[in-house]
């Protein structure tokens, strides 16, 4: 009878804890941050898609050519021993090429955004309305300078 208390105070505990977990975790999904950093990712990987066909479509043929029509995708060597590894110096180029583009992207565009706080926070505040009270109390103080 004792085991079965246990047991049941045990199986009690562990829907408690269930509970409290699908609710911290609700409370966290539904939080703006994630929201922010899913569209970010999502964002991300199209960006990396569109910079990947830059380098591999548009950038590697045109550096290819101007070195003598060298083609990056065939650039390698093959090791002579053992069962004679192909080593692709092209690919590896071409994603040193894609990580620089990547990254002067994100310089510029948080340069930019950057900038544009800075001129946001430049701007002048102006100062707050003052309330009816404040008004009223204007009035009052002149029409007491009038009257002296």
């Amino acid at each position: 009878m004792a085991e079965e208390k246990k047991a049941l105070d045990t199986a009690k505990g562990a829907a408690k804890k269930t509970g409290g977990l699908i609710k911290e975790f609700k409370e966290f999904i539904s939080k703006g941050n994630v929201l922010d950093m899913a569209v970010g990712v999502i964002i991300g990987g199209a960006f990396t898609a569109i910079v990947n066909s830059l380098v591999n479509d548009i950038l590697t043929p045109l550096i290819g050519t101007v070195l003598a029509g060298v083609n990056f995708n065939e650039l390698g060597v093959t090791v002579p021993w053992g069962n004679h590894p192909y080593i692709n110096i092209g690919g590896f180029l071409q994603n040193i090429i894609t990580f620089l583009l990547t990254a002067v992207c994100l310089f510029v565009i948080i340069k930019s955004i950057n900038a544009f706080k800075r001129k946001e926070e430049a701007k002048p505040e102006e100062p707050p309305k003052p309330t009816k009270e404040e008004e009223l109390l204007t009035e009052i103080r002149d029409l007491l300078k009038e009257k002296q």
